[in-house]
């Protein structure tokens, strides 16, 4: 007869060893089935040497076995001292290949044929037996690998890291102590990784230890070379190893054999399972990764709490308390009942594990605002991303008109351009009655739409129509925009690629996600350009209106995201809404004066492609100086010195001159800000008007200096500080005319004492009256401008 167990147990890793822990403790016959000749596969497979981290560092540990932030070796080390001062039923060398029966009595069988019979089982066996691999020529190279057992093995390499999460991270660190490392990012941002490795990445890139490419894919990997798609082309990136490290996926023939269901065909989906762990199948419990709790913490709590579920005691989550906290404002409701209904009235949540949604609440917060109260204001600089429990918001898309809004009933999200764009908020939003809100913070968010396909593909389809609504149909209904938004693709353009050209057929039209782009036609043989077009704008109609072939070349100023509308269903739509054709038309004979002006006057074309060429394409605030005006008095620097404790952050005679404009050296204030991507102390950041600024936290590494592509960031010391007139003509305080030397030597000494930090123009953002350099002109040659006003300024310098 087979063996015969109450639980089952499949897989050491975390949340196994603490199940079998508990049930050992609790006198619970038990089988705990390892695979391996070796417990906690998954950790020990781990780099040698890398510090395990404990978090989340609120949650609280409830385990037999012990767990703390240590090093691998450590760890391992306690947990197989454990289980055997535990008397834990182990079994290794024992890989389970089916499970079948029902709640009282299954039947595993082992590879070896062998079967044993069990009241409950326990899938605890992770996704690290199902990883992702390149899915590009050459992946099949000896060169490419997936894991790193010892990164002590190798040196003198010239070594690529595929991947953004914690495991490539480490991977990469603990690399380049003796290695040429890079590490390839696809998205701007290390979005999924824990803060101790966001700390660390972080860390190197500015100390130039790893060379980091953002936004890039791999193409096809040769014998000696990984070529990447990069925002500015193909990369070719020497390397001697690639080391590929794309998390994994559920193991779902295997799972779905043993009568579970996955929610959806997404290969990313998870498996649904009760507050208490239960899959669909009684009996059967799933906890760790392939729950939907990566982290090792929440599956050793996972692992305690299923036996005791299994035993027939009630015991809270670990996580309750928190998020009993987090929803308070909510009366007389159950954690459990919260998270019922923001799944049930969600629906971009409907298809998150219930355990994943409850790690999302972690890192959100539920707002309660009454009818009336405002939520977010038109040009505040937030980027947190809201969704609708419960109630109704309007978002208010005129500003001169505040009875011209949209409405937001429950269900549904807003603050998503927040997600995707750096600039201000477009809309102020309002809650139209007493209403439940999520707010989620922006890394968070992106973290989920990066690992739940179902997030982001229902946020891409309700996003798409809802900017087409906001910047191209605002008085349209929404219904009667699904057609044509069914018809939408999200297009992806680098720096300098084209939309489309002069001469082209009109096929379709953009509505500028992010980015911007340029409007140029071929004037007198060379491409004079005419517009510039920023975000939240659309462009391509005017060959659809008049049936004509493309009459302008449309080129992406920046990095650029559009939404591409098919031509025929945008010209059904205008013949089935005439209020929205004489919109579109009203629009249209606008661009075509303004065109015509620009091209009797192509040096002004010229202009706004200078000011392009110098970044202004990016900026949200931008310094420009009209030399026609300027009389070098230099009481621009002067000003911005004496309200910034004597260090300038302008250098006025620096920098390029067309015409009669002149763009000092002067933050930008970008879209996405270059210098924030990787400061290790955070010390930069955006304020609520769209002021970027560095903290007193800087710790002056440089590495915002080495990322802003204009130059703009100095590193400097505190400088000497300035005596009055009286206190250096009667007693001699200071340094006068002349003691020039005498000033260095000071300087030197708070260098030495001090030490240097970045800084950078603030905008004046806490002065009154605004930028001190603008106020102080006495001509009026300096001015801050955003791009919105390129095209005056081009006319200013013609």
């Amino acid at each position: 007869m087979a063996d015969h167990f109450t639980v089952a147990i499949i897989g050491s890793g975390p949340g196994g060893l603490s199940a079998a822990g508990r049930a050992a403790a609790a006198g619970v016959s038990h089988i705990l089935l390892e695979r391996c000749d070796h417990a906690s596969d998954t950790i020990y497979k781990y780099q040698k040497g890398k510090l395990v981290m404990a978090t989340p560092d609120v949650l609280p540990l409830r385990s037999d076995f012990d767990f703390k932030m240590g090093i691998r070796e450590d760890i391992l080390g306690t947990w197989d001292r454990q289980l055997e001062e535990h008397k834990v039923n182990i079994r290794y060398g024992a890989e389970v290949v089916a499970i079948a029966g029902q709640k009282g009595a299954f039947t595993v069988t082992l590879q070896d044929k062998s079967t044993l019979t069990a009241e409950y089982v326990i899938l605890a066996i992770g996704l690290q037996g199902n990883i992702n691999k390149l899915p590009v020529p050459g992946a099949e190279l000896p060169h490419v690998q997936y894991q790193l057992d010892d990164p002590d093995e190798y040196e003198g390499e010239h070594i690529v890291v595929v991947g953004a999460g914690d495991a490539a991270i480490e991977n990469a660190v603990a690399l380049a102590k003796q290695n040429s490392v890079t590490i390839v990012n696809r998205s701007g941002e290390f979005a999924r990784a824990k803060q101790g490795n966001l700390d660390l990445i972080r860390a190197a890139i500015e100390k130039n230890q790893i060379e980091c490419y953002y936004n890039s894919s791999p193409a096809r990997v040769t014998e000696k070379t990984l070529v990447l798609r990069t925002a500015d082309g193909e990369a070719e990136v020497r390397c001697d190893r690639v080391i590929a490290r794309l998390g994994a996926t559920a193991p779902r023939k295997f799972v779905e054999a043993c009568g579970i269901v996955f929610p959806s065909p997404d290969p990313k989906a998870l498996p649904e399972v009760s507050s208490t762990y239960e899959s669909n199948v009684p009996g059967l419990y799933i906890i760790g990764a392939l729950g939907g709790y990566p982290l090792i913490k929440q599956a050793m709590n996972q692992g305690y709490e299923v036996i005791e579920f299994i035993r027939g005691n009630k015991v809270e989550p670990a996580d309750e308390p928190l998020l009993k906290e987090r929803f308070k404002g909510l009366a007389d409701v159950t954690v459990e009942q919260v998270l019922a209904t923001i799944r049930a009235n969600v629906p971009i949540f409907s298809e998150l594990n219930p355990l994943v949604l409850r790690e999302l609440m972690l890192d959100s917060i539920v707002h309660t605002p009454k009818k009336g109260d405002i939520i977010f204001r038109r040009n505040d600089y937030s980027n947190s991303f809201y969704t609708i429990v419960q109630g109704e918001v309007e978002v208010r898309v005129n500003p001169l008109d505040d009875s011209e809004v949209v409405v937001l009933r429950q269900g549904e999200f807003f603050g998503e351009m927040g997600l995707i764009a750096g600039r201000r908020r477009t809309a102020t939003v309002v809650a139209r009655q007493d209403a439940i809100l999520v707010e989620t913070q922006r890394r968070t968010m992106l973290k989920l739409i990066a690992s739940v396909a179902s997030v982001k593909r229902q946020m891409d389809a309700i996003a798409i129509v809802r900017q087409i609504q906001t910047y191209i149909a605002p008085h349209t209904p929404v219904e009667r925009l699904y057609d044509m938004a069914s018809t939408a693709k999200l297009r992806r353009f680098k720096a300098g690629e084209i939309l489309f050209s002069q001469g082209d057929a009109g096929d379709s039209v953009h509505l500028i996600r992010s980015g911007s782009v340029t409007v140029s036609r071929r004037i007198g043989g060379r491409d004079v350009v005419l517009s510039y077009v920023a975000s939240g704008n659309y462009v391509g109609e005017m060959a659809l209106l008049t049936n004509a072939p493309r009459s302008a070349t449309v080129r992406a100023a920046v990095a650029t995201e559009t939404v591409a509308i098919d031509g025929k269903a945008f010209v059904d739509l205008l013949g089935s809404d005439p209020a929205l054709r004489t919109e579109v038309e009203a629009k249209f004979r606008d661009r075509l004066e303004i065109n015509e002006r620009m091209e009797r006057a192509p040096e002004a074309g010229s202009i706004i492609q200078f000011l392009i060429e110098q970044g202004v394409g990016e900026a949200t605030d931008v310094l420009l100086i009209d030399e026609s005006l300027c009389v070098r008095c230099d009481n621009c620097e002067k000003a911005c010195a004496e309200t910034h404790h004597g260090i300038s952050r302008l250098d006025r005679e620096a920098g390029p001159t067309f015409a009669s404009i002149h763009v000092p050296t002067s933050c930008r204030h970008c879209e996405h800000p270059h210098c924030m991507a990787d400061c290790p102390p955070d010390a930069i950041h955006r304020a609520p008007n769209g002021e970027v600024y560095i903290d007193d936290s800087c710790i002056g590494c440089g590495n915002c200096q080495r990322n802003c592509p204009y130059g703009v960031i100095q590193m400097a010391a505190p400088p000497p500080d300035k005596p009055g007139l009286f206190s250096w003509l009667l007693f001699g305080l200071g340094y006068g005319p002349g003691e020039d030397k005498r000033l260095r030597k000071v300087h030197h000494e708070n260098v030495d004492k001090y030490g240097k930090h970045a800084v950078k123009c603030d905008m004046c953002k806490d002065i009154e009256g605004g930028a001190a350099c603008v106020r102080a002109c006495p001509t009026g040659a300096a001015i801050r401008v955003d791009p919105k006003q390129f095209l005056s300024l081009a006319k200013l310098g013609t």
